[in-house]
C-alpha cells in the first residue's frame, strides 16, 4: 500500500484506536477529533471542532501555557511533551484521570502546521486500585467469624442481625460505638452484604482534617480554588459513586460543613470548592461516632435537623466490658494471628482472669495491644500476669464494678465537651495523646477540639 493510499484510509484507522486524539492549529484550536475522545469525554464532534483546546480544562496544561515563552504554549517550544498525568473535565463536569502525550506536527519544509496529543483514559486503574485496598482489609480476617468480628455473645448477634438489615437499605446508617469497638468494620461489612458491594467503599476520617481540607476532601476542588489548589482534585463523594461513602467521627464536623452535607443528602447533588457545576450524588452514606450527638444538639454544637437525616438506622455497637463472654475467643484470634506468639504461649487461667476482670476502656483494640506488649516483654511459656501492660496487672478483681486505674481519671458525667477536654489534659499536664484515651477519643479529634473550643495552652499548667 502506498503512502497516498494510507493517507486515504488514516481516518478510519484513527477512529480504532482506544486512545483519545486530538489536532490542534498553531493557535491552540481543534482540528480533528477521533471517536474514542469523544466517547471518552463525552463530547459531540461539533462541539469540539474549532474550539480551543482549553476546552478540556486539563489541569496540566495552564503551566505548559505560563512556561511557552515565544509560544502560546511550551509544546510549541520544547517540540513534544513527554507523558504527564494529568485531569481533564468532561462535558458532564467529572474529572477524567488521564496520561496525555503530545508532539508538534510540521510540513514538507519543516514549517510547524499543528499538535497532536493523545489521551489515554487511567480512571479505571484509580477504582481498580481503590478496590485492591478495600480487599487487602479482608485478606487477614477469620472466614468463621462474622465479616471479620470475633464473638458470638447475644450482644454482639443482635449486632449482626441489625447489620444485615441496614445493608439491604439506601437508608443512611450511623454507627455509634467507644473507640476501638469496630465502628470501622461494622461499615465495611454493612458495604459488603449490600447490593453495593461491588461499587467502591470510600471512607474518611473527619477528624483528621482541619475545615478546609475537610470540605475539600468531600466536595473534591477545582484548580486555583484555594492557596495549595495547584490541581483538580475529585472529592470522596465522586470517588463513590453509586457505592457508600463512610465518614467516621462525625461528631468532629463543623456546622458549616454539616449545613452542606445536609443538602447532598436532601438534594443528592453538590458542587465542588471553587465550582458552579452541580454533581448528582448517588452514593449511600455511613456515619460513625463514639460522641453523644443529642448532647452536642443540645448544646448547638451539632445541627439537629443533620443529625435527623442520618440518623435514619443507628447501630450500637457494645463495649467489650459489657460482650466478655467473647474474651476467650478474641485472645484466641489475637495470639494466633501474631507471629511472636503461639498456642504454647497462650495465657495462664490467672492470666486470663486478670483479662476477665479489666475494664477494657479501650475495649477490643485495647486488648489487641496488651497481647502485643505481653508478646514483646515476655521469654518462653505462657503468659503470665506480670507480662500484661501495668494498668492491667494493677487493675484489682474487687474493683470490678467501680472505675478502672484508668477510668479513675474520666472527667465526672454531666461535663460539656469542652469541660471535659479541659479536665483531661490538666490531668494529663497537657499529653494530648493520654487524653484521648482517657476520653476514648483519637488523637486527632483532641486536635480539632482544642481548635474548636480556642483552648489556650496555658490551662495545662
Amino acid at each position: 500500500m502506498k503512502d497516498q493510499e494510507i493517507n486515504l484510509y488514516m481516518r478510519e484507522v484513527i477512529d480504532t484506536m482506544n486512545e483519545g486524539l486530538f489536532l490542534i492549529s498553531p493557535n491552540g484550536t481543534i482540528m480533528m477529533v477521533n471517536d474514542a475522545l469523544l466517547k471518552m469525554t463525552g463530547f459531540k464532534r461539533e462541539e469540539l471542532l474549532g474550539k480551543p483546546c482549553s476546552v478540556f480544562g486539563c489541569d496540566a496544561c495552564e503551566q505548559s501555557r505560563e512556561l511557552g515563552k515565544q509560544h502560546w504554549c511550551r509544546l510549541f517550544n520544547t517540540r513534544k511533551e513527554g507523558s504527564k498525568n494529568c485531569y481533564i473535565i468532561s462535558k458532564n463536569g467529572s474529572y477524567l484521570h488521564v496520561l496525555k502525550n503530545a508532539s508538534i506536527l510540521k510540513n514538507e519544509n519543516g514549517e510547524i502546521i499543528g499538535a497532536v496529543e493523545t489521551l489515554t483514559d487511567i480512571s479505571e486503574l484509580d477504582r481498580k486500585e481503590l478496590k485492591i485496598q478495600e480487599l487487602s482489609l479482608q485478606l487477614n480476617r477469620d472466614d468463621k467469624q462474622f465479616c471479620g468480628f470475633i464473638g458470638n455473645s447475644a450482644p454482639m448477634q443482635k449486632v449482626y442481625t441489625l447489620i444485615k438489615k441496614a445493608a439491604q437499605s439506601d437508608a443512611p446508617v450511623i454507627i455509634f460505638g467507644e473507640s476501638g469497638t469496630g465502628k470501622e468494620l461494622a461499615a465495611q461489612a454493612i458495604h459488603q452484604l449490600s447490593p453495593r458491594k461491588d461499587k467502591p467503599f470510600v471512607q474518611l476520617n473527619c477528624a483528621a482534617l482541619n475545615d478546609a481540607l475537610l470540605e475539600s476532601e468531600l466536595f473534591g476542588h477545582v484548580k486555583g480554588s484555594f492557596t495549595g489548589a495547584y490541581r483538580h482534585r475529585s472529592g470522596r463523594f465522586e470517588e463513590a459513586g453509586s457505592g457508600d461513602i463512610f465518614l467516621d467521627e462525625i461528631g468532629d464536623v463543623p456546622l458549616h460543613i454539616q449545613v452542606k452535607l445536609l443538602r447532598v443528602l436532601e438534594t443528592k447533588s453538590f458542587e465542588r470548592v471553587g465550582d458552579s457545576l452541580t454533581l448528582s450524588m448517588n452514593a449511600r452514606l455511613i456515619t460513625a461516632t463514639n460522641q453523644n450527638l443529642q448532647e452536642l444538639v443540645r448544646d448547638k454544637k451539632f445541627r439537629e435537623d443533620f443529625f435527623f437525616r442520618i440518623n435514619v438506622i443507628p447501630v450500637y455497637l457494645p463495649p467489650l466490658r459489657d460482650r466478655k463472654g467473647d474474651l476467650h475467643r478474641l485472645v484466641e484470634h489475637f495470639i494466633n494471628t501474631n507471629p511472636n506468639l503461639d498456642k504454647s504461649e497462650s495465657p495462664t487461667p490467672e492470666t486470663m482472669r486478670k483479662l476477665i476482670e479489666y475494664d477494657w476502656p479501650g475495649n477490643v483494640r485495647e486488648l489487641k495491644s496488651a497481647l502485643e506488649y505481653a508478646a514483646v516483654v515476655k521469654e518462653a511459656g505462657p503468659m503470665q500476669p506480670e507480662h500484661l501492660p501495668p494498668q492491667i496487672v494493677s487493675f484489682s478483681g474487687e474493683d470490678y464494678n467501680a472505675p478502672s486505674v484508668n477510668m479513675q481519671k474520666t472527667p465526672p458525667r454531666g461535663l460539656t465537651e469542652k469541660e471535659e477536654l479541659i479536665s483531661a489534659l490538666k490531668k494529663t499536664s497537657g499529653n494530648k495523646s493520654e487524653a484521648a484515651r482517657i476520653l476514648n477519643v483519637s488523637r486527632g479529634t483532641i486536635h480539632n477540639r482544642i481548635r474548636k473550643h480556642g483552648i489556650e495552652y496555658r490551662i495545662y499548667e
